[in-house]
């Protein structure tokens, strides 16, 4: 494998992976906190600073080991979770949904303000292809991060805000799955199982509604 390439990959992806990572943690403290759960704020979890939500293997020897290993063909990882007491959300049932969705909103949002940079970089003539290529992979990053999170399964935020909108009766035997949910998506990501039925629709499907939802700017850019 290309040594320069790798370097240039890392240096694309560094800021919008520190972003993407660092504004879903804090954006599930936040909506904790809101809704009643001080858990993160008094573990000083709500904050932009990256260092914060940064976990050693999840966030950089398991990505790059994969990215080795595989010459980029499958890469995953995870950030340090923000810690949320359910128990405390003034409502937690219902509160449970607005702070799992939280973090993907966050990405949501992000995705579609590297797509208006990029915009604003075609349409001011720049033509330096780092930057540009730096705002690909901010919307690709969040693309993922928001539609992988999504995934029905605790304990990952879609599991949480399945468990959350399901009746008592059906939600306590699908959170009864979390102590083994991250076993079982990684075989589901390692089968392409999460990939092609869930990833790559949600990620065309949701980048295709940015794309509409811009389309006033790009009328007025270009």
């Amino acid at each position: 494998m290309d040594f320069a390439q790798i370097i240039q990959t890392v240096a694309l992806y560094a800021l919008p992976v520190l972003f993407a990572i660092t504004v879903h943690e804090a954006a599930h403290g936040y909506a904790a906190r809101h809704f009643g759960d001080n858990t993160a704020h008094m573990l000083g979890r709500i904050t932009l600073n990256p260092l914060k939500h940064i976990d050693p293997v999840g966030t950089i020897a398991m990505p790059l080991l994969l990215y080795f290993a595989t010459s980029g063909a499958f890469l995953f990882g995870y950030a340090k979770p923000v810690p949320v007491n359910f128990g405390r959300l003034r409502n937690p049932k219902r509160d449970m949904v607005w702070v799992a969705l939280a973090g993907p909103g966050a990405n949501l949002v992000q995705a579609v303000m590297w797509t208006v940079g990029l915009y604003l970089l075609v349409a001011a003539g720049v033509e330096e292809r780092f930057f540009l290529e730096m705002c690909r992979a901010g919307v690709l990053v969040n693309l993922v991060m928001f539609a992988f999170n999504l995934f029905p399964l605790p304990p990952l935020d879609g599991g949480r805000i399945l468990v959350g909108l399901l009746p008592n009766h059906l939600a306590y035997p699908v959170s009864r799955v979390e102590p083994w949910g991250f076993f079982i998506v990684m075989a589901l990501v390692i089968t392409g199982v999460v990939g092609n039925l869930w990833l790559r629709p949600l990620m065309m499907f949701t980048g295709g509604a940015i794309e509409l939802l811009l389309t006033p700017l790009r009328f007025l850019l270009f």
